[in-house]
């Protein structure tokens, strides 16, 4: 079977819900048969966004083989259920990289170096990668930024060239628009995608399927305009009003019949019928009337909850698999530090301490895990939050009152947390941590063994610094328990307390291989622990 190319744009705002469709989509060819791979096409110039601030550009996701890439491909994997690889994402950083690379190396024989052919030729190479690793039948691509964003053109270049090399019967663009509402009449309006449209058009690309997002419901009349002035098949104009839960967006493009448009557009014949009872299941679950669990999320970039995309998702997840509604409620973690916000944290049911670099707010976390510690709080640590339960186990029951992380304090005497010996020679910061999946072996007897009801696992890690080994034997006589740990006995992987209902903290990312369907363990032992503490409070 040719390969056939489904090319997602997105017009008028960025935050469209692009990613999520495009995660959708690939569900819905999945289920009726297809093997389908996505692709990510992020137009900055950052090689990719592990050195990004995440007030910047949100979470950073990793993947089974290191790969540090876009949120969106967090959506990907949940959505679709598949493992995806560093082919599946790059950016225009890595683009120009390999494209002065080969002038420095004599490649282009002395050639004059310019956008079209030689960045949109590397472009196109690097989507034929994907076809290659996966043997996908359907890939589906989707350009970051919005039409219009002069760092986005190359790549829309690129897939104009694209679509002519593997002919016009195999491509089809599906462009997803935003229509906002006046206030003051409360009309919502189409000039904006009007707009993007002919924003596209003139670079030669015109959409064939429009998606059309907005708050409110969208009337016919509303999809016919857009149809007439874009010129679109009216069919092909697909009203999306924002999902009340993000795992209904599937339900709905499927109640719209966007899988079968999609399908007669390229061709295609499905092997077999979809079946989204599971996702129906699932999301008559959510809306349904439940218990609710409060977990308060200790964190340093609270102020953009994209920062925490895959620790929020697991946590739903989890509260899926124990029949609870959860409520977050984001805690900054510096505020702990000045006695304030400690009012949200004593009325929840449980505490997270998710990852995080740097120093600022690091003594705030600590406070946290020393409060879960000793009020008999369910408690998860991750990567840092591992980390900071380890300095305050240090410093409050060890008695090493000045015990940090090296990280924070290179002159601390008792650095119970620091850097990994195969890091310290290492000078450039984008990719060189411990990045990936690495495998991890679980002591019988413990919550950890319990919880994944497996002897060993594999799990994503991105991390520089570690457990201390000097301190292990002191730990241990205290109640610390080590009950994962890397293959060679080396690497502490997972912590717990003992005579603790549940304080558990990993080394590495549990949030990153979470699926809706297959909640991730650790996130359901604490939502689990949680539930069953029963503190009854009051509305946040």
């Amino acid at each position: 079977m040719t390969t056939k190319y489904l090319f997602f744009t997105g017009g008028v705002v960025s935050s469209v819900g692009k990613g999520v469709t495009a995660a959708a989509m690939g569900l819905l060819l999945k289920e009726r048969g297809f093997k389908v791979a996505v692709q990510k096409l992020d137009p900055y110039i950052n090689v990719d966004p592990g050195t990004m601030s995440p007030y910047q550009h949100g979470e950073v996701y990793v993947l089974d083989d290191g790969a540090e890439t876009d949120l969106d491909l967090g959506h990907y994997e949940r959505f679709i259920d598949i493992r995806l690889s560093r082919v599946s994402n790059f950016t225009t950083g890595q683009v120009y990289a390999e494209t002065i690379a080969k002038e420095r190396r004599g490649d282009y024989l002395g050639g004059t170096i310019q956008v079209i052919p030689h960045i949109t030729n590397e472009i196109k190479r690097r989507i034929g990668l994907v076809e290659k690793e996966t043997g996908a039948e359907i890939v589906i691509l989707e350009v970051g930024g919005t039409v219009g964003d002069i760092e986005s053109q190359p790549f829309l270049e690129a897939l104009r060239q694209l679509r002519n090399e593997v002919g016009r019967e195999n491509c089809l663009f599906v462009h997803v628009t935003w229509l906002p509402t006046i206030g003051a009449t409360g009309e919502i309006k189409t000039k904006p995608t009007q707009h993007s449209v002919a924003a596209l058009r003139s670079i030669g690309i015109s959409p064939n399927v429009i998606i059309a997002r907005a708050d409110a419901d969208i009337d016919q009349g509303l999809c016919d305009k857009i149809a007439l002035f874009c010129d679109v098949e009216r069919n092909a104009v697909i009203p999306m009003k924002t999902a009340e839960v993000l795992y209904e967006v599937p339900l709905l493009l499927e109640e719209l019949g966007a899988g079968e448009l999609i399908l007669a557009k390229l061709g295609l014949q499905a092997s077999r019928k979809s079946d989204m009872r599971p996702w129906k299941k699932l999301v008559e679950n959510v809306k349904k009337e439940k218990p609710t669990v409060h977990v308060a999320l200790i964190g340093k970039y609270v102020e953009l909850q994209y920062a925490y995309m895959s620790v929020r998702e697991a946590l739903k997840h989890a509260a899926i698999a124990n029949d609870v509604e959860i409520s977050i409620k984001w805690v900054h973690s510096a505020d702990l530090e000045k006695d304030k916000g400690w009012d949200i944290v004593k009325a929840a049911d449980a505490v997270l301490v998710p990852g995080g670099f740097g120093s600022r707010g690091v003594e705030g976390k600590i406070l946290a895990a020393q409060y879960a510690r000793e009020n008999k709080v369910p408690y998860l640590g991750l990567c840092l939050g591992m980390q900071v339960m380890c300095v305050e186990f240090a410093r409050n029951v060890l008695g090493y009152e000045d015990a940090n992380s090296s990280e924070f304090d290179r002159s601390t005497p008792h650095p119970v947390i620091d850097l990994m010996v195969d890091q310290r020679s290492i000078s450039d910061m984008g990719g060189t941590m411990r990045l990936g999946l690495y495998p991890c072996l679980l002591q019988p007897g413990t919550k950890a063994a319990a919880a994944y009801d497996a002897p060993s696992v594999e799990e994503r890690h991105r991390h520089r610094w570690e457990f201390n080994n000097a301190y292990r034997e002191a730990f241990k006589k205290r109640g610390m328990i080590f009950s994962g740990l890397s293959p060679d006995g080396r690497l502490v992987e997972i912590i717990e307390l003992q005579d603790h209902p549940y304080m558990v903290a990993s080394q590495f990312h549990p949030e990153f291989l979470s699926r809706p369907m297959k909640p991730h363990p650790l996130f359901v032992g604490l939502v689990k622990a949680a539930k069953e503490r029963g503190k009854v409070i009051g509305d946040w």
